[in-house]
């Protein structure tokens, strides 16, 4: 409203006054070029406000400013994230939540501030419960969680007020197309200018524990929530992509299933990528590197969706990398990089998550929700496609794609393998086991 306010009287301020600037003629027009120049601003500014509530892209002038500063601390807590700790042996997390009071955001969305007893990081995490949460029919319930991870620069609030993420997926979940997923979505922009690519680096950040350990122990320990990793995936747009993918390889302990929405793998992607800086810790946080290195193959499923060589090639060059049991699913999708792609995205890639903890609890001989036996269960193969492809692992490039191509969306994947999703329909996916 101030902005709004501003620009009108930067309109009216020249129709009033510019007859009666008294004065040389050097100063009467500096001053009506002053006039002129505020008016530029301060349209400006509400262009930018409007697209930043629009999108979600900033919470604050901190993070505009990038003076924000989320971190308290951050020892080093050895390669597993917990200083030598277990999780089952950390106190109970006991969080008060807030409903967001922001028409922006939809119903439903709740927040706290948790302050991570492992990571040090103190920020917001949004939480979205689904319709059957508080149905006493499901009193009993577990439900599957998937937290929700934004780009850089970013706000957790843009999957629900860009991507629309619980008014898209509510109806669905209502009618049984989507499973009743707890939405969570964490600051991953704790860091000022610096992307931290949710990697834990000793004495900067631990980005990495305060999303996969604190964040997620938080949900656990105050809602009716899964605690084993086939209830949790982690999806991200952007660098938050390639975080959801990178979270997922480093931790089939914590999350089964991961989707990425044209993310990279290379971190030097992002300019001011805290592990693209370094040349070790770019390697060792390069998703085609982590799985080649790993001693086993982590027993996860992964969705790469983007365009070309904004994200597209770098999920054929995962997938590639890729050994059983560990699964990659890649999928074209036309576009651009813009939040206008990502949120046609939303309920495809639901609707996939859905099919794979389906597949899951089908395979363990239970429902979803881990209270039952899933009567003829069985396993259906999700696109696993056989043609390995050749792509390379190039760097993100905004905007790259047909971005002006007429009703694009979701696009067919151009390799084989097409999947049925719940509720009928298909998700044109390629991958291999």
């Amino acid at each position: 409203m101030t902005a709004v306010a501003l620009a009108v009287i930067a309109v009216l301020l020249p129709l009033a006054l510019w007859s009666r600037v008294r004065g040389p003629a050097v100063v009467r027009a500096a001053t009506r070029l002053g006039m002129v120049g505020f008016a530029q601003l301060t349209a400006i500014v509400v262009v930018f406000v409007a697209v930043n509530n629009v999108n979600g892209l900033y919470d604050s002038w901190d993070d505009l400013l990038g003076t924000s500063d989320h971190v308290d601390s951050a020892i080093d807590l050895g390669p597993d994230g917990l200083g030598g700790r277990r999780i089952s042996d950390l106190p109970r997390t006991r969080q008060t939540f807030t409903r967001v009071d922001d028409p922006a955001m939809g119903p439903g969305v709740r927040r706290t501030v948790l302050h991570g007893g492992i990571s040090g990081v103190k920020a917001e995490v949004y939480v979205w419960l689904p319709p059957q949460y508080d149905d006493p029919a499901h009193k009993d319930r577990k439900f599957p969680v998937v937290e929700l991870l934004s780009g850089f620069p970013g706000s957790p609030k843009s999957w629900f007020v860009g991507m629309h993420a619980n008014r898209q997926l509510e109806p669905l979940m209502r009618n049984g197309t989507v499973e009743p997923f707890i939405l969570v979505a964490p600051r991953s922009h704790l860091l000022g200018r610096t992307d931290t690519g949710c990697a834990n680096v000793p004495g900067t950040i631990n980005a990495d524990t305060w999303l996969s350990v604190d964040v997620r122990k938080m949900v656990t320990d105050n809602f009716r929530a899964a605690d084993t990793a086939d209830g949790w995936a982690v999806a991200g747009f952007s660098s938050g992509a390639h975080c959801a993918t990178k979270l997922t390889i480093a931790h089939p302990d914590r999350y089964r299933f991961g989707v990425s929405m044209s993310g990279y793998n290379d971190p030097a992607a992002e300019p001011t990528s805290l592990t693209g800086q370094d040349p070790e810790l770019r390697r060792v946080h390069n998703p085609v590197n982590m799985l080649r290195a790993a001693a086993v193959p982590p027993r996860v499923t992964l969705l790469l969706t983007g365009d070309g060589g904004d994200g597209y090639q770098q999920g054929v060059a995962l997938r590639e990398a890729a050994k059983a049991p560990t699964r990659v699913d890649v999928q074209q999708v036309y576009g651009g990089h813009r939040v206008s792609t990502w949120v046609r995205e939303v309920p495809s890639v639901f609707q996939w998550l859905t099919q794979q903890f389906r597949a899951e609890a089908a395979g363990a001989g239970r429902s979803p929700d881990g209270t039952g036996t899933v009567p003829g269960a069985g396993t259906p193969d999700a696109g696993r496609g056989h043609d390995r492809g050749h792509g390379s692992d190039q760097g993100r490039e905004p905007g790259a794609g047909p971005g002006s191509r007429p009703g694009a969306g979701m696009a067919a994947g151009v390799d084989e393998g097409r999947a049925t999703v719940p509720g009928g329909g298909t998700l044109s996916v390629t991958g291999r086991p």
